[in-house]
C-alpha cells in the first residue's frame, strides 16, 4: 500500500502532470487514507507519521501547498496533535482515582497530568448504537445547544478537509453563576477506524474570532472522546469522554472540580435524552 501510494504521488509531482487535479487529489486521498489508518491502528503512529513525512518532504510540500494554505496545514496538524496527547492520556491507566459513580454506572475518574494539568475521564455506556452518537455528536455539532443546557451555542467557523473543524463554543454559566460566561475556540478533529470514532480537540487562535467583551476566553485541551460498540452487544455504544479545560479567570480548585466532573455527569445525561427523542430516520432528515 504504501509503495503504491508513493508511486501515485510521484506521477503528480512532474511538470507535465501538476494540473491534473484528478490525480492530485487522488494522491492526497490515498495519503490520507493510510496516515489515518496508521494513526488510529499502528504501534507507535507518531514513529510511523513522522518517518512517511520525512521520506516525503517535497512531495509533501508540492501537494500541501497546492491544496491547503500554511495556516490550515497548522491546524490540521494542531488537530492530530490533540488526537495522539488525548488518546496517549487515556492509554495509561495508573493514577486515575474516582470522583463519582452513578447508579446506573455511569463512572468520573480524575488525575493529574504533567504539563497538562487535571484531566477528567467519563466512561459510560449508552443504549444506542455507535452511528447514531457520531451522528448526534459530529455531523450535528453545531446542535448541541438544542439539548445540552452547558452549552448556548457551537458554530463551526471553519471545515479543513473532511475531519478538522474550527469550532467556537459559548458554555453557559455553571455552579449557580458562580461561573460566569466562558467561551471556547478549538481545533477538532474526527476519525473512524473500524468500529471505533474519535473526536479531539484542542485550544487554537482563530483571527477572525476574537475574544468578546464580557466573556472569559477558556481553554480545551487536549480533550476527546471515543465511542465503539459495546463488546458483545453492538447495539450499544461505550463513550469515553477525556475533559481537560483552563477556565480561566480566579475560581477555587474546589468549585473547578465540582463543575467539570458534574458537567459529564450531565452531558452523559442530556445525550440519552437526546437520542430518545430523535429516532434515528428523524436525526437524518
Amino acid at each position: 500500500m504504501l509503495l503504491a501510494t508513493f508511486k501515485l504521488c510521484a506521477g503528480s509531482s512532474y511538470r507535465h502532470m501538476r494540473n491534473m487535479k484528478g490525480l492530485r487529489q487522488q494522491a492526497v486521498m490515498a495519503i490520507g487514507q493510510e496516515l489515518n489508518r496508521r494513526a488510529l491502528g499502528g504501534p507507535n503512529p507518531s514513529t510511523w507519521i513522522s518517518q512517511v513525512r520525512r521520506r516525503s518532504s517535497l512531495l509533501g510540500s508540492r501537494l500541501e501547498e497546492t491544496l491547503y494554505s500554511d495556516q490550515e496545514l497548522a491546524y490540521l496538524q494542531q488537530g492530530e496533535e490533540a488526537m495522539q496527547k488525548a488518546l496517549g492520556i487515556l492509554s495509561n491507566q495508573e493514577g486515575w482515582k474516582k470522583e463519582t459513580q452513578q447508579d446506573n454506572g455511569d463512572k468520573v475518574m480524575s488525575k493529574v497530568v504533567p504539563d497538562v494539568g487535571k484531566v477528567f475521564q467519563l466512561e459510560v455506556v449508552v443504549d444506542q448504537p455507535m452511528e447514531r452518537l457520531y451522528e448526534e455528536l459530529v455531523e450535528r455539532m453545531e446542535a448541541m445547544g438544542e439539548w445540552n443546557p452547558n452549552v448556548k451555542e457551537i458554530k463551526v467557523l471553519q471545515k479543513i478537509g473532511k475531519d478538522t473543524f474550527i469550532t467556537h463554543e459559548m458554555a453557559a454559566e455553571a455552579a449557580g453563576n458562580l461561573v460566569g460566561p466562558r467561551d471556547f475556540v478549538s481545533v477538532r478533529c474526527a476519525k473512524r477506524r473500524g468500529s471505533t470514532c474519535v473526536l479531539a480537540g484542542m485550544a487554537t487562535d482563530f483571527g477572525n474570532m476574537p475574544e468578546q467583551k464580557g466573556v472569559i476566553r477558556a481553554e480545551h485541551g487536549p480533550t476527546c472522546m471515543v465511542l465503539h460498540p459495546l463488546a458483545g452487544s453492538p447495539s450499544k455504544t461505550k463513550l469515553t469522554w477525556l475533559l481537560s479545560i483552563d477556565l480561566k479567570g480566579w475560581l477555587p480548585k474546589s468549585i473547578i472540580n465540582q463543575v467539570l466532573s458534574q458537567t459529564q455527569v450531565d452531558f452523559a445525561n442530556h445525550l440519552r435524552k437526546r437520542l430518545e427523542s430523535r429516532p434515528a430516520s428523524e436525526a437524518r432528515c
